[in-house]
Order: C-alpha cells, then sequence, then structure tokens
C-alpha cells in the first residue's frame, strides 16, 4: 500500500512524498530539497518522480537539488515548465500518467497562476491542490481571474465527497477564521475549527481535509458564482 507523508518544509509549506511497497517513491511540489532528502534517507527510498502543481519557488525550488541527488524525473505543468525549468515532462488537462503503479490524473486548476494543475489519484481518493485549494480556504489570485477559479472549482467539486485534499500550505486556521467572519453561525464550520485547533496543538497537520466537510466550510468553495468568488477573495485579501 502506497504511503503519503505530509513533510513541513519552509515557513508553512508541505511537500508530500508517495512511498511504493517496492521503496520507490515520487515527491508533489518540493520547495526545499533538505528535508525531502532527510526524509528518504531515513526511509531508505530511491526518489523516482518529482511533481510540481505550479511554478512558484515554495513549491518547486527544490526540484534541481533533488534531480541531482537522485535522477528523479520532473512533472510539471507544460504552460509553466519553462518558469520552472528542468522540466522532463509537460503535463496537461485530462492527461494520465503512471508512477510507481499509481495512475495520475491532471486537472488544470488555473488561477493562482494560469498554469496551476492538480493531480487527482482515484486509487488514493486523494487530490493534490498546490495552491488553488486549501483547507478553508483558496489562493489568492496572481495571474488568473476569479472566472478561472471558479471553474477550476466546478472541476473539483465533480470528485467524490470522500476525496482527501492536499493543499500546499498550513493555512487552516487563518483560513478558518475569515470563514467564521462571514458565516458565523456554521456548525460545520465551528467543528472543523475546533478539531483543527486540536491537531495545532500536539504539532500536527491539519491536512488532509476531505472534501465532504471542504464542501461544507469553504466559504470559496460554497460561492454562488465567479462574482461572489471574486468579492469573498479581494476581502480575504484584506483580512
Amino acid at each position: 500500500m502506497t504511503t503519503i507523508a505530509v513533510l513541513p518544509i519552509l515557513k508553512d509549506n508541505y511537500a508530500y512524498v508517495l512511498a511504493a511497497p517496492d521503496g520507490n517513491a515520487a515527491v508533489i511540489d518540493p520547495g526545499a530539497a533538505e528535508p525531502v532528502l532527510a526524509y528518504l534517507n531515513k526511509h531508505r527510498l530511491r526518489l523516482t518522480h518529482i511533481l510540481n502543481t505550479h511554478h512558484h519557488g515554495d513549491h518547486c525550488a527544490g526540484n534541481i537539488a533533488l534531480k541531482q541527488a537522485t535522477g528523479a524525473i520532473i512533472i510539471a505543468p507544460a504552460a509553466e515548465a519553462d518558469a520552472i525549468g528542468s522540466v522532463d515532462h509537460g503535463v496537461v488537462d485530462g492527461d494520465r500518467i503512471v508512477i510507481n503503479h499509481l495512475d495520475f490524473q491532471v486537472m488544470a486548476t488555473p488561477g493562482h497562476t494560469l498554469g496551476s494543475v492538480c493531480f487527482y489519484l482515484p486509487a488514493l481518493k486523494t487530490l493534490f491542490t498546490g495552491d488553488t485549494l486549501f483547507s478553508l480556504g483558496c489562493g489568492r489570485l496572481f495571474e488568473g481571474t476569479a472566472e478561472d477559479l471558479w471553474r477550476s472549482f466546478q472541476k473539483v467539486m465533480t470528485l467524490p465527497d470522500d476525496t482527501m485534499i492536499y493543499p500546499g500550505h498550513e493555512y487552516t486556521l487563518a483560513n478558518g477564521a475569515f470563514c467564521l467572519h462571514i458565516k458565523p453561525n456554521n456548525t460545520d464550520l465551528q467543528e472543523r475549527i475546533a478539531e483543527s485547533t486540536a491537531l495545532q496543538k500536539q504539532g500536527q497537520p491539519t491536512i488532509p481535509a476531505p472534501l465532504a466537510v471542504e464542501k461544507k466550510t469553504n466559504v470559496f468553495l460554497r460561492a454562488h458564482d465567479a462574482n461572489q468568488l471574486s468579492m469573498l477573495r479581494k476581502e480575504k485579501d484584506k483580512f
């Protein structure tokens, strides 16, 4: 059974190491190489692939050092390959890639950046969302529009409710404060914040997050249309 390790890196980022039973591994969004290499060495894993959701440095700055150390193949959005650099295989919406016996499905999810993608693993009921979708939040619109992000969310919302969301940052409590500001009487949200607060006090990550819970608590996913999403994002930027 493939395992997913949540690796805190940089200030508040997460990288994810997927380890297969045969010792081969892939990493999602390595913003720094050192923590990943330390984990690989500790668990005697062989890194075969590096996957990036988008071109921002806190998600791909560790690529080159990891590739030099392991020879791993870099897979990233084709639209952002030049910005990321040294990409071996560029992917686009609808692509399917088999890595260490796992079937990765590529979903183009522009908004945070124009070329952002999410990686979906049906067999593990898992979605790696980068900075497109956070627990109780979403990424800033640095390059895309609210309409772009709205359409991206509609794709995500079609996935099964038991899909687990693995975002690029530990932002749950900060996002939760904003969601509570918008929807103070949402009891599902209140429960989610209480659970996340307890996890943080124990030094544990608040993710992954079930998509079913996000649908009930994440005000961005619950926006009625792109205009409302735009207004929420602008208000969050000032919150």
